[in-house]
């Protein structure tokens, strides 16, 4: 598959036989073996019901008010203002999970759901559970809040929310998880990863820039299908990034979103900088005081 601008960017749809989704991201469509995604909106009063079959899921609440019936137990009390806010609830499912989510109020959440031959329990993650740091430096300063981090006791997936200033940039230096390397230890040096990056922007009308690019380092380059692609990425739209580096910039007056979606060879973030641009870490001369929001 050759990767373009248009098919690596994922904007929302107005769906007329399922007017709650907002975007969607399937295997087929990403040309990859792991992540689904979807975007979706719930009226108060409303419901959506699904079923993980032979997948692992996760549930992140964007804004609103929701509770989480299933088969493995039941989960309410569920609620966010908004992205910029707070961290959001997020709940895992293990595979063979039957489910309904109802909103008591206008609601907003990511369903993501990977193949999986592991049973593990189910798992609501609380915004104050989650790690909350600043990482970088200078206008490289970025918010980090992991639901589902390296080391979770889940199977393959990995969630991310990022916030990222105006004017600043984040996933930067540019770094990429597109081979599986261990070093002679055993240790791992980098993770074969796939990766969903899905935009909320505080003012709609903004937008970031997502560069999606491979070196000779990364098998699509190698095997004659090189990407070097800039993106406009907006309110509710969507980057994949199947290979390579990917860094972001948020414009100036609008503070940037992502929900990160990865999944691959192993659980882990393991990742290696571009070389070229790898030595800015050690310049920083301190942190955006803008950050952290909350």
């Amino acid at each position: 598959m050759q990767y373009t601008s248009e098919n690596v960017s994922v904007r929302s749809i107005d769906d007329p036989n399922d007017s709650d989704l907002i975007l969607s991201v399937t295997p087929e469509q990403a040309g990859w073996d792991y992540i689904s995604f979807q975007a979706r909106r719930l009226a108060g009063g409303c419901s959506w019901s699904f079923n993980s079959d032979e997948n692992e899921l996760a549930i992140v609440l964007f804004s609103g008010a929701i509770s989480i019936s299933t088969n493995r137990g039941e989960w309410s009390g569920l609620e966010r203002e908004n992205v910029f806010k707070s961290a959001s609830y997020t709940l895992y499912l293990p595979r063979r999970t039957e489910f309904t989510i109802i909103a008591e109020r206008d609601s907003e959440f990511a369903v993501t759901w990977v193949p999986t031959d592991e049973d593990h329990e189910p798992w609501l993650i609380k915004p104050e559970e989650m790690p909350n740091n600043l990482r970088g430096g200078d206008n490289v300063t970025r918010q980090i809040v992991d639901p589902i981090p390296p080391g979770s006791p889940v199977h393959r997936l990995i969630l991310v929310e990022v916030y990222t200033p105006c004017g600043n940039w984040s996933s930067y230096p540019p770094h990429k998880h597109d081979v599986h390397l261990e070093d002679e230890a055993g240790n791992l040096i980098e993770a074969d990863l796939e990766e969903v990056y899905f935009y909320k922007i505080d003012k709609p009308e903004g937008y970031a820039y997502q560069r999606v690019y491979t070196d000779e380092n990364s098998p699509l380059h190698q095997a004659g299908q090189p990407i070097d692609v800039l993106v406009r990425a907006t309110h509710n739209s969507a980057v994949l990034v199947p290979e390579g580096y990917h860094p972001v910039v948020s414009a100036p007056g609008y503070t940037t979103y992502y929900l990160n979606v990865l999944a691959g060879s192993a659980q882990s973030l393991a990742n290696q900088d571009d070389p070229k641009f790898t030595w800015v870490k050690e310049h920083y001369s301190g942190m955006d005081a803008r950050l952290p929001l909350f």
